[in-house]
């Protein structure tokens, strides 16, 4: 069977079984604060399982796009070493919501792999949770009996609570679980050695294929386990190993899942798999794996960048062109080539990629090009770093730390090229590094979160604000919370006319008003499904009657460019082509932006074209129609989607134009075009590869902006005396200004060599050393960069220190010959920071041979001098 033979199976069983198929969510996760990407099938579900939110269905089945790469047996530098383990994987699932338990969930797993595929019972192995003392926790005895109506009790083998009980994190639903290992090694290995004795021993060819977890519980703030309010089924089947055992195959990457992928890089590379050393067999896993996580999270929105989970997906993407440059001999962009390959394998599955192949190309071959060209820079810099400790032939921490920081050098990297030219690494210093930096990346993004307090067990919040600015309501539930030091209070009413955050448009803002007094709210934000409403302090009685009222003036303000955004949207697909597709936005009360891919810069011509079209369509005064369909029939209707949102099965369709603009959305918007007055665009720059920013402002706002301008302009005329032509005299201005610096600077280089000539004959010999200490009169510190220069050519053994007072502040210059760097360990960049900087209030750095500074203190030059010279 192939693998997408082996997916539908699973699929069409479950539909057997009264399950309703799903679609997988995003990998990208929006709206839960304690995860970055949907790390398990259950991740989409998590409110139903809480009470949240009652389930549309009560069974249903998926296969779930996730990402882990942090974690029991995922962290990412292990992953390509081994042959089981992920960055992305497929999560195959069902899911029972207060329907069937523990019997039927085992029943059906067992018939499954064992009728239905085939597997043979005689290499399967089942674990059950043998129970816990310390949690108060009984061994599962129900779901041992279960097993025991089909697998011998010698195969049902008890687990841990490390192994057997599952929790999502630190907090949140729970339960035991029993997981399905099949013993893949051949019938000779086998009868040598019990597979029961190398279940969950991390044994390459013993592995987990199946876990059924049986949510009971919700583990609470301070560790303890409440009931959750109904039972749950929660099962996941890895597919990648799935394919692997029903293909016979002894690794993941010798399956149809991944070898399209290792094919092409034996034919972008000239390598073979398998074939070869280890190291490079390490690089095609590493490269077929990475591909996969790299792709599907920016078609699912996220885009590689230097924070939170931009930086995860530069991190793995980086990974593998670290393997490829270093193990394949690859030193131009590779991984963008396999994009096409992956995105028709999962056209069926996952269309989304095939969808946007051009964009995530065009992404990850920039990122690709960008890192090659800081590894180039990278080895150039470890080759410094070696060069200055050649006589110890070892690499400080700090050094392989600002390697792996300012570089992207991972740390086996700078161990591979260093141990290369003979040199260690000094690893526990690194680690002591990288701790630091985590420490201080921690502390600034630390979300602690108590338990919530519940007041009445309403599942939901029901949000009436797109009719009502205002409302009678009461809180459901409420917690603390602190965050970056701050505390802060969350509240969850029953209604709320409070817009949470979502779709780029910000959270509402207003008042709670609890028996005469009331509370600022700062912010609306989801977790989940859930409304949360967020105060800086509790109401001396927070039951009873609440009067909640949104800032009203806000919410009209950022309706305008939400609906602007819609008109945006249309207008750029207009001009630019139907590639335009939304990367990002933020709305909010005072301007909108607006992130969408585009290859190249939008042009003054394209941006007052699409400008043009937005304000015509206000000046049309369109009505803004806003309805509730099923989302087949909303997408019959020619409704756009926006790429990595999760839509439910009814969806709400914001319509300005049927012919113009059709959108899924949930903001909040205006009632016709008109209100929005007038739209003007105020700046246009690129993102990342592939991706444009605009900015734009409309109504007042930008009636201000166009007054600004023009205030400007008048200002800008005035000076210049009215002008009839005012570009013309700018031009002439510009032009006679280019050509008078051309001739100063001319006049300043002849001063600068009679300057240095005079110069000479202040030096003084030291130690064997031509000391120049003196302040000069100059206009700026190139011009003491150019002294240096003009002295460097022409004193041997020379410490160059040059001063000079420029407007008030303290400018310094040092240049050292490189013999003497070589020969007496001095070193510019190292004196100017130990005994410059701090004496003239500022800061610099530089080269071994040359290095500058400049601070406040002005008066300290001489100082500075005295202080230098003493020192030789």
């Amino acid at each position: 069977m192939t693998a997408p033979e082996i997916r539908q199976q699973f699929l069409d069983f479950f539909t057997s079984k009264g399950h309703h198929i799903v679609p997988s969510a995003p990998i990208v996760v929006k709206n839960d604060p304690t995860l970055l990407f949907t790390n398990a099938g259950m991740n989409q579900f998590k409110d139903y399982f809480l009470g949240n939110r009652a389930p549309a269905w009560k069974r249903v089945a998926d296969t779930q796009k996730c990402l882990r790469v942090s974690g029991k047996h995922n962290d990412l530098e292990e992953v390509g070493i081994d042959t089981y383990h992920h960055t992305m994987f497929e999560m195959l699932g069902n899911w029972s919501f207060g329907d069937y338990f523990k019997k039927d969930a085992i029943a059906w797993s067992w018939e499954l792999l064992t009728d239905i595929y085939k597997i043979p019972k005689d290499r399967l192995y089942v674990t059950v949770f043998e129970g816990d003392a310390n949690e108060n926790l009984p061994k599962d005895e129900e779901a041992y009996n279960f097993w025991k109506q089909h697998i011998a009790e010698d195969r049902i083998l008890l687990g841990n609570k490390k192994d057997n009980f599952w929790e999502m994190g630190d907090t949140g639903p729970c339960g035991p679980c029993s997981e399905i290992h099949v013993d893949c090694r051949p019938d000779t290995e086998r009868a040598q050695v019990d597979g029961a004795k190398l279940v969950n021993a991390d044994d390459p060819q013993v592995i987990e294929i199946w876990n059924n977890v049986f949510m009971q519980f919700n583990r609470l703030k301070d560790k303890s386990l409440e009931p959750l309010p109904a039972q749950h089924v929660d099962t996941g089947m890895g597919f990648e190993r799935l394919v692997r055992v029903m293909q016979g195959k002894s690794s993941n990457y010798d399956t149809d899942v991944f070898s399209g992928t290792i094919h092409s890089t034996e034919k972008l590379t000239g390598h073979l798999y398998g074939r070869t050393d280890s190291k490079q067999d390490v690089a095609f896993r590493v490269i077929a794996d990475h591909i996969r996580a790299i792709s599907f999270t920016i078609a699912d929105g996220q885009l590689p960048s230097n924070t939170g989970a931009g930086y995860v997906i530069r991190r793995i993407l980086r990974r593998a062109v670290r393997y490829y440059f270093s193990f394949l001999g690859q030193k131009k962009p590779l991984l963008h080539e396999l994009v096409p390959v992956l995105a028709e394998q999962f056209a069926t599955v996952f269309p989304e990629l095939l969808q946007q192949a051009d964009f995530v190309k065009k992404v990850i071959f920039e990122e690709e090009n960008n890192f090659l060209r800081t590894l180039d820079s990278g080895i150039r810099r470890l080759e410094d770093i070696m060069k200055a400790n050649a006589a110890k032939k070892t690499i400080d921490g700090p050094s392989a730390f600002e390697l792996n920081d300012t570089y992207g050098f991972p740390f086996d990297l700078t161990q591979l090229i260093a141990g290369e030219n003979g040199f260690s690494v000094d690893e526990e210093g690194f680690k002591v590094a990288l701790k630091e930096q985590k420490d201080r990346s921690r502390a600034a993004t630390e979300l602690d979160m108590g338990d919530w307090t519940v007041l009445d067990d309403t599942p939901a919040t029901k949000f009436i604000g797109y009719d009502l600015f205002g409302t009678e309501t009461h809180v459901t539930k409420y917690r603390k919370i602190k965050a970056k030091g701050k505390e802060q209070y969350q509240l969850v009413l029953a209604q709320t006319p409070f817009y949470a955050e979502s779709g780029g448009q910000v959270g509402d803002t207003g008042l709670l008003t609890f028996n005469g007094e009331s509370v600022t709210v700062t912010d609306t934000k989801k977790e989940n499904d859930l409304i949360v409403h967020f105060v800086d302090k509790l109401p001396t009685t927070i039951t009873g009657t609440v009067i909640a009222v949104i800032d009203r003036d806000k919410r009209q303000h950022t309706a305008l460019n939400h609906s602007a955004t819609h008109l945006l949207h249309a207008a750029l697909r207009q001009v630019l082509g139907t590639h335009v597709a939304q990367k990002g936005s933020l709305v909010n009360a005072s301007y909108l932006r607006f992130d969408f891919s585009h290859f190249a810069k939008v042009t003054d011509e394209e941006l007052a074209k699409i400008e043009d079209i937005v304000n015509e369509k206000i000046r049309a005064n369109i009505p803004v129609m806003i309805r509730e369909l099923p989302k087949e029939e909303a997408m019959k209707l020619g409704a756009m989607a926006l790429f990595g949102e999760k839509y439910g099965d009814v969806v709400r369709v914001v319509v300005m134009d049927p012919a113009y603009s059709v959108e899924l959305c949930g903001g909040t918007h205006i009632t016709a075009t008109g209100e929005l007055g007038l739209f003007k665009f105020t700046s246009e720059s690129a993102v990342a590869a592939g991706v444009r920013r605009i900015e734009a402002v409309t109504g007042n706002n930008a009636l201000s902006f166009v007054n600004d301008e023009l205030q400007q302009l008048k200002e800008v005329k005035a000076t210049l005396k009215n002008p009839k032509e005012l570009v013309k005299t700018i031009e002439t201005l510009l032009s006679d200004k280019a050509a008078l610096t051309k001739q100063l600077e001319l006049i300043e280089k002849d001063i600068l060599k009679q300057l240095s000539a005079s110069l000479k004959e202040y030096i003084e010999p030291i130690n064997g050393i031509n000391f120049l200490g003196k302040i000069v009169d100059v206009r700026n510190a190139d011009a003491l960069k150019q002294l240096s220069a003009n002295l460097k050519n022409v004193v041997d053994n020379h410490v160059l220190l040059l001063l000079a007072n420029i407007s008030g502040k303290a400018s310094v210059s040092l240049m050292i010959s490189d013999n003497l760097v070589a020969e007496k360990g001095l070193d510019a960049a190292k004196i100017i920071k130990e005994h410059v900087a701090s004496l003239i209030k500022g800061g610099g750095g530089g080269q071994k041979s040359f290095a500058s500074a400049s601070g406040q203190e002005a008066g300290q030059l001489e100082q500075v001098i005295s202080q230098v010279k003493a020192m030789l």
